[in-house]
């Protein structure tokens, strides 16, 4: 009888489970990511490359990293897309919809500029994308938090990073191509309209079910948020895990082009096995950690995603020591990007369920801002670890920089 009862219990599970991974909800989140990364490295890579063509020289060129300033600074107005619900839409898809009409305009602008007469109406106008694409990013991230149930964060957040990574793909990749057939006008044209097809999804998306305790005046919008977080008994701690979750896995990526190429791989190797093969890597790694993450909640596949990146992190030391292996790149880039999607999505998943309701935009903008302390801070010293210790020491270390974040969630479990 306990056998039969097991097994109508496992039945239920995977039939849940199964629900869950093609539901609607899970499929807007796979979009709506798709439509986060598509305006990103339009300001960024895709950009620089247009004004190196038009003659711009490096200095000009490295100032323009100061377009992503928004990415950073969105916690900073994000209190306005909790407070106020501009159309009759409601809070979340009026800013959205906002954002994303006023992102076409400004890519139509940024295709009419030129690079080569004028560099400052080509900043004004990547400034203006970054700003309504940060803003975008805080609004996708608030509809997530609130139209699922904190079970569905992780597999939701694998969905969205994939949607993302494939709108990062075609803007990077796609948009370069195209640029190169018939210029970066049209191809600025082009992902306008692309991204005009976000218009229809967020028409269509239902909207969350409002908390009866939003906020209710720009106060409280800007104020409690961050008093409610700082009176939780471990929110120094919870800041600090944030930080320190990823940092050895940050502080190795940082460095592994050099890495490659010193113990002899070619351009072309590392682009087709880092690049195309890890891309795909990194996609099956996302949807693993999902499903994952829905059987065995955030918790334990935050400790089991977290051992696998550092384990993974150290396969790159005994790359150091095989040397240019093509089978032991494919390997180790296999390992890491499965591992590492697995942990970006628990990692997405803690933070959001780490956010209340009534804040989710602004308390969601924080956690995500400081996320990207590592990216930045972490990471300056490690080419000079390196030089001092070479590449199998170096990252030896930086498993070791896995150890402290994974010792905090031994006090953040409840």
């Amino acid at each position: 009888m306990r056998s039969k009862h097991n097994s109508i219990e496992t039945l239920g599970s995977r039939r849940t489970t199964f629900q869950s991974i093609f539901s609607l909800r899970m499929l807007v989140a796979g979009i709506m990511g798709f439509y986060a990364g598509l305006p990103l490295l339009l300001t960024g890579s895709v950009l620089q490359a247009w004004m190196r063509e038009s003659g711009i020289d490096l200095a000009t060129i490295g100032v323009f990293a100061l377009v992503g300033l928004p990415y950073t600074l969105k916690f900073l107005w994000a209190p306005l897309l909790d407070r106020f619900s501009p159309t009759r839409l409601g809070r979340r898809r009026s800013w959205l919809l906002i954002a994303q009409l006023l992102l076409v305009i400004s890519l139509v602008a940024l295709a009419y500029t030129n690079p080569a007469l004028s560099t400052t109406m080509v900043a004004v106008c990547a400034m203006i994308i970054a700003f309504f694409s940060a803003t975008q990013d805080a609004v996708i991230d608030a509809y997530r938090r609130e139209s699922l149930t904190d079970s569905e964060q992780g597999l939701a957040a694998s969905f969205y990073v994939n949607g993302y990574r494939v709108g990062m793909l075609l803007a990077s990749g796609g948009g370069l191509i195209i640029a190169d057939m018939t210029g970066f006008h049209t191809m600025y044209l082009g992902m306008a309209a692309v991204m005009a097809t976000a218009i229809p999804v967020t028409l269509l998306a239902a909207e969350p079910a409002p908390h009866p305790d939003q906020p209710k005046t720009l106060n409280q919008a800007v104020v409690q948020p961050f008093v409610e977080f700082l009176k939780r008994k471990d929110a120094v701690l919870i800041l600090l895990f944030i930080v320190l979750y990823k940092s050895g896995d940050t502080m190795a990526s940082h460095m592994t082009m050099p890495f490659y190429l010193d113990i002899g791989f070619s351009k072309t190797e590392i682009a087709a096995i880092v690049k195309l093969f890890g891309f795909w890597a990194t996609i099956l790694g996302g949807i693993l950690g999902g499903i994952l993450i829905l059987r065995i909640g955030i918790y334990a596949a935050l400790w089991l995603f977290g051992i696998l990146q550092a384990v993974s992190t150290a396969g790159f030391a005994v790359l150091a020591n095989i040397g240019a292996s093509m089978t032991g790149l494919a390997a180790v880039i296999s390992f890491e990007n499965i591992s590492g999607g697995m942990g970006t999505a628990a990692f997405i998943a803690y933070m959001a369920s780490q956010t209340d309701k009534r804040f989710s935009a602004t308390q969601y903008a924080l956690l995500s801002s400081l996320m990207g302390v590592p990216r930045v801070l972490i990471a300056v010293p490690t080419g000079k670890i390196a030089e001092l210790f070479g590449w199998q020491q170096f990252f030896l270390i930086c498993t070791a920089a896995a150890i402290p974040g994974l010792l905090l969630l031994l006090r953040l479990r409840r």
